[in-house]
Parts: structure tokens; sequence; C-alpha cells
């Protein structure tokens, strides 16, 4: 199923993209030199002067990095069929993809591993995640659960992370990137909805010089676990559900929580 556009507010295909270039902090000189087209081409083609071809239109999408469904919308808006599909994740079509996540999920245990959609709600986890959310509010781990609503509401994870002042700037600062990125109007509202959260009024304490990235420090009955994260992705998907899906693992930082971890899952 090709994915829903949201064009129908009809907006000039020129005037998109030429928010995209600025999202970008590129100039028209800068582009079109990327482009290998005319700045005087360039400018017509974003005031409406002229319009861009199909071929053109993936072509400037492509280089400035649009999203798969956003480029569907500056297709209908330049007045084309849209390209790429959005497919149910239980779609025959994506069953190599869907087994392909429930691999590196299982594989990752005992350590905690989880997949997320473009408005970070769970999509699947690794038996290694329950655990952890023991503590959280059941109306926060009704579905469809919000993974940041879930780490920073005070009713959820947020009473248990230690460092919660460095865990919560550094989600804002992924949320706010993403926004950045996808100009996407649902996370622009999650970053409302998350900044008046409670957060510490100290200041953050500076990371240990050992430190290698930012830790997530989660007290449980066992101890606290730390934990280092990683972030993958679909290298190259031509299907929009796809190229939004994320599998965010997390590793022991230290010895003890991989101690702790293996006795858990034990």
């Amino acid at each position: 199923m090709i994915a829903n556009t949201q064009a129908l507010s009809a907006r000039p295909v020129g005037e998109m993209l030429r928010e995209w270039r600025q999202r970008r902090r590129m100039s028209q000189l800068d582009f079109a030199l990327e482009a290998d087209i005319s700045t005087r081409h360039l400018s017509f083609v974003e005031t409406g002067r002229a319009q861009p071809s199909r071929d053109m239109l993936l072509h400037l999408a492509e280089l400035l990095d649009v999203p798969l469904r956003e480029r569907n919308t500056l297709l209908v808006a330049g007045g084309f069929a849209p390209t790429f599909a959005a497919r149910a994740l239980d779609d025959p079509a994506l069953t190599a993809a869907r087994e392909a996540i429930d691999m590196v999920l299982k594989g990752h245990e005992p350590y905690p591993a989880l997949a997320i959609d473009r408005h970070w709600n769970l999509v699947a986890a690794n038996s290694s995640v329950s655990p952890l959310l023991a503590g959280a509010s059941p109306e926060l781990l009704q579905p469809p659960i919000n993974v940041l609503r879930l780490s920073l509401h005070p009713r959820g994870l947020a009473p248990q992370i230690a460092n919660l002042g460095q865990w919560r700037a550094h989600l804002i600062a992924r949320l706010r990137r993403q926004i950045e990125l996808s100009a996407d109007a649902t996370l622009s509202e999650l970053l409302d909805e998350l900044l008046p959260y409670p957060s510490p009024r100290t200041q953050e304490a500076e990371l240990p010089g050992s430190a290698v990235a930012i830790p997530l420090s989660l007290a449980s009955p066992a101890g606290t676990l730390n934990f280092i994260s990683t972030t993958t992705v679909f290298g190259t998907p031509i299907d929009v559900t796809l190229s939004e899906l994320a599998i965010e693992a997390f590793f022991p930082a230290d010895a003890a929580t991989a101690g702790l971890l293996r006795q858990l899952a034990a």
C-alpha cells in the first residue's frame, strides 16, 4: 500500500523543496552545485516558475536526504504518483525484515534490545526488557508504548534512572535532531509533552574520564545497571515503514552489569 502523503494541503512543490533545502542549511548556490543544475533553474523551481520532472524531484529529494514518507508528499505536490509503499509489519513482503528484527532482538539476550517506529513507539522487544520496566505505572505500559514517554515520565522509568539529567538531555537532543531532519509534527508534539516533565535541578554530573559514551544508569532490585546503547537501522530501505524502524540495543557498560543481567536471565 502506498503511504499516505498528507499532501491534500496542495502546497507548491517548489516551496516544499526550498524548506527542505533551508532545513539542511544549504544555500541555493551550494545545492545547485550539488545537484548539478544551474542556480537560475533551482530558483525557478523553488518559486514555481519551472516545474521539475519526476526524476528531478527524486534526485533533489535524495540529495536533501528527505525521508521516504515526505518524498511521496513531494511527488504528489509535483503532480506525480507516490512511489514508496508503506506496508504493515505483518505484510508478507516484510517477512524477511521482521525475521531479521526478531533475530537481532533474540540474539542480543541477555541484554535488553527493542525496536521502535519513527515516533518512538515500541514495535518489539526481547525478553530482557520486561524486568527493567517493573517499576513503571501500568498506564504507561498500555499499547502503543512510547519509549520516550516511558523513560522520562515521573511515573515511568525516570525515578529509577540514577543519571536522569544526563540521560534526559541525551534523549531530548536526539528528539530535537530528529525533528530537525524530518519536520515531523507528531514528534514536535511529543517534545512539547516531554519538556515540562520534572528533571533534576542540580547540574548534570561530569562523566568519568574513562567514559566512552553517555551511559544509562538504571536502579534495579539486583543493583545499579549501567548501559551504553547503539542504534541500528536498515541500510537501503525503499519501504516507508522499514525506513522508519530502528533497533535500540543496550550493552553492559561494566562487568558488574553484565553479571547482574546474566543472573536476571537465569
